[in-house]
Parts: C-alpha cells; sequence; structure tokens
C-alpha cells in the first residue's frame, strides 16, 4: 500500500503506539489530534484537511457510567464537528470500535452511538465510512489490569506472581499489530475473523505460564504459529529490560571453550555471524513482530536500544570473554557497536527466515 496521510485520535494510548509503530513501515508520521477537554475547534478542522485516512481511537473506558457515556459521545461529537468544517476532509474515516458495541452496556451503547456519529458525519461530506469492530486486543506494552487480561496476566508473571482467575470466560484474541494493519488498510477488513483465535481465561494462563516458564531458562518457546509468536513478544515486553542480558553458561578446559547460544521449541529460524571492525555498529532499525537474538562471540561491543517515540536509550555492554545473549524486543530500534580495539564476532538469530520483500526490519535510528 502507498504511504497515506494519517490522521489519529487516542494517538497516544495502546493501540495508538500499536498504529503508529506500523505506520512507520511505510515512513508516515501520524498527525494527532486530542480530543476531550484539548479539543481546539479551530486547529482540529484544519490537522483533517486533504489527510486520506482519519483513524478515531480515543475513547473512553474506564470512570463512572455517566463519564464512560458522556466522555465517548462527547469525542465523537468533536470528531465530527471537525469533519463537517473541513473543505476538503480525509478519503476515509475509520473507527476502531469494539465488539462490546455489540452488547447493552453502558460503554457498549456509548460506543454504538459514537460510531452513528461519526457514519452520519462522513455521509454529509460524502467520504467513507468504516466502523471496524475489534475483539480482545492484546500485544506489546499494554497496561496491567486496565488494557486488557493479557497484560495483567504477563505483568504478574514476569514479576514472579502467580495470577489468579476470577472470572472464566470465552476470549477472542487479536494482535494490537493486526488491528494496526486492518486500521490503515494494510490489511483487509475481511481477514479479521482469520486473525483472531479463541480461547478461555485459563487457556491463555496457561499458554503464557508455559512461555514465562521457558523463557526464564533463556530459551525461546514455540513460536510456531503466528499468535503463539505474538503472545511471546507480549510476554517478553514485560520482561526488558530487567531480565537482560540472558547469561549464557560456558564450559572451558584445555581445548578451548563451550557455550550454548540457544535452544528453541519450535518453529522455523535462521542464524547468522558477522564480523564487525573498531568503532562500527550495525543494526539502527526496528521489527514489528521478527524475534532476534545477539549474542557477541569475541570482543566488546555495546548493545543500544530505544523504544518507538521515546528518547530513552538502554545498553548493554557485553563480551565475549562473559558471553550472554540479548533479545531485541519488538518496536524498539537497536543497533549494535564495536567497542573493543579489535574485531568484533557476533552471532545473530531470528526467529523466521529473511525475505528481502517482507524484511521486517525498518530503519530507525537508536540515537535521535
Amino acid at each position: 500500500m502507498a504511504a497515506e496521510k494519517v490522521v489519529l485520535t487516542g494517538a497516544n494510548g495502546f493501540l495508538g503506539f500499536h498504529v503508529r509503530s506500523a505506520l512507520k513501515e511505510q515512513s508516515v508520521e501520524a498527525v494527532a489530534i486530542p480530543l476531550g477537554d484539548a479539543y481546539n475547534s479551530w486547529r482540529s478542522p484544519a490537522s483533517l484537511e486533504g489527510m486520506d485516512r482519519l483513524v478515531h481511537l480515543a475513547g473512553v473506558n474506564r470512570g463512572s457510567e455517566s463519564e464512560v457515556a458522556e466522555g465517548n459521545v462527547l469525542f465523537a461529537r468533536q470528531l465530527a464537528e471537525a469533519i463537517r468544517q473541513c473543505k476538503v476532509p480525509p478519503r476515509i474515516i475509520v473507527m476502531a470500535n469494539s465488539v462490546q458495541s455489540l452488547d447493552k452496556s453502558v460503554y457498549g451503547l456509548a460506543k454504538s452511538k459514537s460510531a452513528e456519529i461519526l457514519g452520519a458525519a462522513a455521509e454529509s461530506v460524502g467520504v467513507k465510512f468504516q466502523d471496524v469492530i475489534l475483539p480482545n486486543l492484546f500485544g506489546e506494552h499494554g497496561r496491567p489490569f486496565y488494557n486488557a487480561v493479557t497484560a495483567t496476566f504477563c505483568h504478574l508473571l514476569a514479576r514472579g506472581e502467580r495470577p489468579t482467575i476470577e472470572n472464566e470466560s470465552q476470549l477472542t484474541l487479536l494482535h494490537a499489530q493486526d488491528a494496526a494493519d486492518l486500521l490503515l488498510g494494510c490489511a483487509p477488513i475481511e481477514t479479521l475473523e482469520r486473525l483472531t483465535v479463541d480461547l478461555t481465561v485459563s487457556e491463555l494462563l496457561y499458554r503464557l505460564q508455559e512461555i514465562s516458564r521457558i523463557y526464564t531458562q533463556g530459551e525461546i518457546p514455540d513460536v510456531s504459529s503466528n499468535f503463539e509468536r505474538n503472545l511471546f513478544n507480549t510476554y517478553r515486553s514485560f520482561t526488558f529490560p530487567g531480565d537482560t542480558p540472558i547469561l549464557l553458561t560456558q564450559h572451558a578446559d584445555a581445548r578451548g571453550s563451550f557455550f550454548e547460544i540457544l535452544r528453541s521449541h519450535g518453529g522455523i529460524s535462521q542464524s547468522s555471524f558477522s564480523t564487525t571492525a573498531a568503532g562500527v555498529s550495525r543494526g539502527d532499525h526496528f521489527h514489528r513482530r521478527k524475534i532476534e537474538r545477539f549474542t557477541v562471540l569475541s570482543g566488546d561491543a555495546t548493545i543500544s536500544l530505544r523504544r518507538l517515540f521515546s528518547d530513552k536509550i538502554v545498553k548493554f555492554r557485553v563480551t565475549g570473554a562473559e558471553p550472554v545473549a540479548v533479545d531485541m524486543p519488538t518496536m524498539w530500534a537497536h543497533k549494535i557497536t564495536n567497542t573493543g580495539p579489535g574485531e568484533l564476532c557476533t552471532s545473530f538469530w531470528s526467529n523466521d527466515i529473511f525475505d528481502s520483500q517482507a524484511p521486517d526490519t525498518i530503519s530507525e535510528a537508536v540515537e535521535l
């Protein structure tokens, strides 16, 4: 899909982070429109002028019943006002709606009403409206005890705690990066059902417990399916940087030394090896879904990482004399720099075979 001019509401929320991360693959920086008390009746219409796509992500899902009901409808009315004031409105208006809009809860009714308001505004200015009904979302950097049960389970397991189940129920889960592709038109809406996975809360917890048990040993769990890979990426976002680097056991005798770099429990993978001259860096990119592990075999290096849309850099100083593994979290820009006087030798492992047509390797400097 060709790069579009995109404007977002709710750009700083959980789904907003994932949508903005997905847009970086197209080299698109979205324009953000604030709603609620920060709404500006003059600037907002101007921000919409000539845009290709408006994606409405903002919502109120916590608070009193009146705050939830009135807040969501207020957001929709403010946005509808801005749409109607545009001389050249966005070509397509997309609402990230919730499956709860199909029930009679206060939140569900508010989301349903919001969709009606935006749909009417789109029709009044002659543009397309898409009401995308999303199921339970999960993904990297979700907010525990707020966004979803997956985030809560991951948070607790990463801290060594034992989650409990208060209400057993059936879940339909969709990874936030897949939701972003749907909302941005990178994947057809008709594929939504194929991208979801149905399981109970207890089944979800069991899978995450297994992921945690295996990864605590420094091993990679079975990531042969997209869902398992996405669930693993979600879990490990809660372990970084506290559980990094992963210590590797080295065995040495008169013949030399030996250590295992990685044990993988399932899925395809690719291993590679590089040498890097003194003072040179490799990387300055990020991945949306790819799992990648760096292990320095000889020499000295610094591995630097920065989460997208943040300016804080995390650094690990590593050496082949004391081998460790550093796994690159998804949606973090990263690079490795040879900081020693001689040649740096590094092993790289990823969970997929490199495809030049779909590399999932997106240029992004660690140091801004």
